[in-house]
């Protein structure tokens, strides 16, 4: 369907890929993965001749048609909503507009009558006459209401447009999909949407996403970028994770027996498969799974921060009592009404359609904000962390990322060099990325930064607003083990589905008509009907 033949791509000094070759079949969904800078967006860019490689060529089969993802959020404001979507398809649109131009001729001629003539059969062959219909009711899947279809797309707000973008990628059903982050911007019940229709597509897609639970959902394949080579193996990303970690755990263990070790694979296969054909997600694209060859499974090269969360000390069963809470901007109320008490090993998802409730309501309980109406008061027992969304304040000054660390230390002046500098290289930056300066740093290595400043607080109240933002694989999954296997207290805000539903015992969602307070997981939250009536309400 779509190979790479011998490519090679190089910036200065640095090489990207060298050599590549692989091929991207019909019928799979490969996600593609590797660590920051590893070039999985540059990949996609050579796929889509966005990019030139150095060396070596890409290859699409003829007459197959390609559809990617617009990163462009601007690029079809002038267009109206529907006519963007459909000129997704680019063949399809430019033989309407062919139609439409001849018609609109003043001097229709014989020749203009056979040329569309012979355009409307090649429209009918690619069911040109439902494109409307179709694409209109592409968009009310995606939440794009009627009464919008025929607004310009400058009109719709930022994640309207994403919405509108994902619908003008999948239009048409292309042989070829490329998403690039796809999830990006997108609630819970789109994402969920997108999931279900990308696993029973039936046609080839290649996706990069940092969220594991989509990754999951949908693929039948990972493609592993490392050492300047891309690697298929088959199943999702939870059996590629799984699967690295095993196999250098046998790599390792030196004395064992090759047969025990071919066991111990096998067993992992049986038993994975196992829980894939169990899985809520399960699809017939997933009995991919059935074929693993236990040859493929292969340790990673990747490296994972030591993302570990301590307390000082327990906190008594009083944790956090707020009482009538309310914010609201302009006069618009954000959530109103809040009365929450926290226990003692709660772990709450908290949760809300309007992605600015839920920081309000962290940096109102952070003492950064004032509240609308209520009150809050922390148990005399507890002390908190908190990773906000936004961590620019945090690293306006020139410094090394030793100096900065060094602001948050508590520790006597004889260790704390040493101090600082392994606890910077349990999150990677070891030797010589101590020293750079924390204006320069990546969006990922602030919120590593950040991490290193809370784990060192020692606190037992943790509190995270989208804190897998920026954040690569590797740091995402070290995260969230480290929160499972925390003691304390756990409040958290994320779009990271995986995140939620594996740290989160309650969840507290906030609306502005008041509050759902259920102990349950995410998942099972999502699910239940009942709740799902009550939202409508209280959003309405």
């Amino acid at each position: 369907m779509l190979s790479v033949s011998n490519l090679s791509v190089q910036f200065g000094k640095r090489v990207l890929f060298d050599e590549v070759n692989i091929s991207f079949n019909h019928g799979n969904c490969y996600g593609i993965i590797g660590a920051n800078g590893a070039g999985k967006s540059t990949f996609l860019k050579v796929l889509t001749g966005k990019m030139e490689p150095n060396a070596g060529h890409v290859s699409l089969e003829k007459g197959k048609r390609m559809s990617v993802l617009e990163q462009d959020h601007f690029a079809y404001d002038d267009f109206p909503v529907l006519e963007t979507v459909i000129r997704g398809n680019k063949p399809l649109f430019a033989i309407k507009k062919e139609m439409d131009d001849l018609y609109a001729k003043p001097d229709f001629s014989d020749a203009d009558s056979d040329r569309v003539g012979a355009l409307q059969i090649k429209y009918e062959e690619m069911n040109g006459w439902n494109a409307e219909s179709d694409a209109a009711s592409m968009l009310s899947n995606l939440d794009i209401h009627e009464d919008q279809h025929y607004t310009l797309m400058k009109d719709l707000d930022g994640k309207q447009k994403v919405r509108v973008l994902i619908a003008q990628a999948l239009f048409g059903s292309p042989d070829v999909l490329i998403m690039d982050e796809p999830t990006n911007d997108l609630d819970y019940e789109t994402i969920q949407w997108l999931e279900q229709f990308l696993a029973n597509y039936e046609n080839t897609v290649i996706v990069v996403s940092h969220d594991r639970h989509f990754l999951d959902a949908v693929c039948t394949h990972i493609s592993d970028v490392d050492f300047g080579k891309i690697n298929h193996f088959s199943g999702n990303y939870t059996f590629w994770y799984e699967s690295s970690q095993l196999a250098a755990k046998q790599r390792a263990q030196q004395n064992k027996k090759a047969e025990e070790k071919k066991k111990e694979l096998e067993e992992f296969v049986a038993r994975f498969s196992a829980n894939m054909a169990k899985s809520k997600q399960a699809t017939s694209r997933k009995k991919m799974i059935d074929k693993l060859n236990i040859s493929e499974i292969k340790p990673s090269s990747r490296r994972y921060p030591a993302i570990i969360f301590e307390q000082e000390r327990d906190a008594g069963d009083q944790i956090l009592n707020i009482e009538n809470l309310s914010a609201e901007v302009d006069g618009v109320p954000l959530f109103s009404n809040i009365d929450v008490n926290l226990a003692k090993g709660d772990k709450v998802v908290v949760y809300s359609k309007d992605a600015r409730a839920a920081t309000a309501f962290y940096e109102i309980i952070n003492g950064k904000q004032q509240p609308a109406a209520g009150s809050f008061q922390w148990g005399v027992t507890t002390n908190q962390s908190y990773l906000p969304l936004d961590n620019a304040a945090y690293f306006e000054k020139e410094q090394s990322l030793v100096d900065w660390l060094r602001q948050y230390a508590n520790t006597d002046e004889e260790r704390e060099e040493v101090f600082l500098r392994g606890f910077l290289g349990k999150m990677l930056f070891s030797g010589e990325e101590a020293l750079k300066s924390a204006k320069v740093l990546s969006g990922g290595e602030k919120v590593r930064c950040m991490l290193s400043r809370m784990m060192m607080v020692r606190a037992n109240v943790v509190m995270l607003d989208e804190p897998t933002n920026h954040l690569d694989l590797e740091s995402i999954t070290a995260f969230n083990n480290s929160l499972i296997k925390f003691k304390g207290t756990v409040m958290l805000t994320t779009h990271d589905h995986a995140f939620a539903q594996s740290v989160g015992n309650r969840v507290i969602e906030l609306t502005p008509n008041g509050v759902i307070d259920r102990h349950m997981t995410f998942d099972d939250y999502m699910a239940d009907t009942k709740i799902k009536e009550l939202r409508n309400k209280l959003y309405a």
